[in-house]
């Protein structure tokens, strides 16, 4: 297998949608009718509207969610709920080309790595304003991923949280015993996961190597009092906490507690049901905790979650927040903002509506629907919504979302973590590097 080319110049900005959702601000700045308030717009009792509703996802999600849109629009006869929807891949781009003709759709599910960039520039109402949008049952931890500014842009859909998924079988293959994950250190996973590798003779390995998503390393940074993007919208990992982060990256390949540079960038864009957890090669991966049940199907294994490892061993200061698995945002151009609040309100707060979903988008923000459906989940889902729970009075303030411009920092990532695993960046060559490129891209 030949390993990747070398790293060329820096990819173009994401020039089409950032100048799309330039495009919307224009519009929303020359418009007579602000669009922010969420006052307005209503239409009269019994008066038919029409809301367009768009998200991406798989067939299971398509079908579910259209069950939710039903049930809703039964409740609600005078409202109709267009569902638009596709993957993930062609989302933002459609979404940006909406945007910029005026014509977004009135519910839009968000993912954190947009939020900011819709929000920041007009296109996203301030659900703070929303009528009918109720909130009360959010933990605050929870209304915090969506909030910034004063306002609040997303609602979260799913509480998150980014976790190491391990594989019991792998372990067990090995002889080596499931680590206590609320007092272990970094040490103690780069030891444990060599000595799995070790044992497995070829046969697998301990860990994926991390620096696969921005995740990591705001992860990293985060235990180390950094964080990857900062409050006010720059780049908040410094050079020496990165090239530390790389250079930890190297000893762990040395040690063979990783897999290959070839393995590693074949995984890192692998889908789900093909990536090293899910084939039973790896005992440890790096993984969103809402992603357990699909990576359990696709194993055929009961797999584990576990609280990432720390500098201190204290799992208080791990670096763990909830994250939104993604939001429900309203568009500040929706001519029906009433009605769209009302529906995102049947979205998070309604029991018909978590009956349908359970987790399908992660455990449910609203705590009486993830006490009410959580007996109702199948096995991992219900690990999950355990876990989430059994973290709640360990985590930290929610991470800042990603700024204008830092939608591709995954990317980014993934290139620089590959040049230094086939040895074509030194860590701190590929430090600075990733910092030239991400401040490129914030500008």
């Amino acid at each position: 297998m030949r390993p990747l080319p070398r790293l060329t110049a820096p990819p173009r900005r994401r020039v089409r949608a950032l100048a799309a959702v330039a495009m919307a601000a224009a519009l929303l700045a020359t418009s007579a009718c602000g669009g922010d308030s969420g006052g307005g717009g209503g239409d009269s009792a019994g008066e038919e509207v029409t809301l367009r509703f768009n998200w991406w996802g798989s067939d299971t999600r398509h079908k579910i969610t259209q069950q939710v849109i039903d049930s809703f629009q039964k409740e609600n006869p005078n409202i109709k709920v267009k569902g638009e929807f596709g993957e993930w891949a062609g989302y933002w781009d459609k979404l940006a080309t909406t945007v910029a003709a005026n014509d977004a759709p009135d519910v839009i599910q968000m993912d954190e790595k947009y939020l900011r960039e819709y929000a920041d520039r007009g296109a996203l109402l301030d659900l703070k304003k929303a009528e009918g949008l109720d909130t009360a049952k959010f933990e605050p931890d929870t209304l915090g991923a969506g909030e910034f500014d004063g306002g609040l842009y997303g609602l979260n859909a799913g509480i998150n949280a980014f976790t190491i998924v391990a594989n019991p079988a792998v372990f067990k293959a090995a002889g080596v015993a499931i680590p206590d994950d609320t007092t272990w250190t970094w040490d103690d996973y780069a030891r444990i996961s060599a000595e799995i590798s070790r044992k497995l003779n070829g046969k697998g390995w301990g860990t994926a190597a991390y620096g696969a998503n921005d995740a990591s390393l705001n992860m990293w940074a985060r235990q180390r009092g950094e964080s990857l993007f900062t409050e006010d919208g720059k780049l908040g990992v410094s050079k020496d906490k990165l090239a530390e982060f790389y250079t930890n990256l190297l000893a762990l390949q040395a040690s063979k507690a990783t897999p290959s540079p070839e393995f590693t960038s074949q995984d890192m864009t692998a889908p789900l049901d093909q990536n090293g957890m899910a084939t039973g090669k790896l005992a440890m991966a790096f993984s969103w905790s809402n992603q357990l049940n699909a990576l359990s199907k696709a194993s055929g294994q009961q797999l584990k979650l576990l609280r990432l490892p720390s500098v201190t061993g204290k799992a208080s200061e791990n670096g763990a927040y909830y994250k939104g698995s993604m939001f429900w945002s309203i568009s500040s151009r929706s001519k029906h903002p009433k009605e769209a609040a009302k529906f995102v309100n049947y979205l998070a707060n309604s029991a018909a509506a978590g009956n349908l979903l359970l987790a399908e988008r992660g455990v449910p923000p609203n705590t009486e629907i993830r006490a009410a459906v959580t007996p109702k989940l199948q096995p991992a889902d219900a690990a999950s919504a355990a876990f989430i729970q059994a973290i709640a009075k360990e985590l930290g303030k929610p991470s800042p979302p990603p700024p204008v411009g830092g939608g591709q920092v995954e990317k980014i990532i993934q290139r620089y973590t590959t040049e230094v695993l086939f040895g074509r960046l030194s860590p701190a060559d590929a430090a600075q590097k990733f910092i030239d490129e991400i401040n490129g891209e914030l500008k």
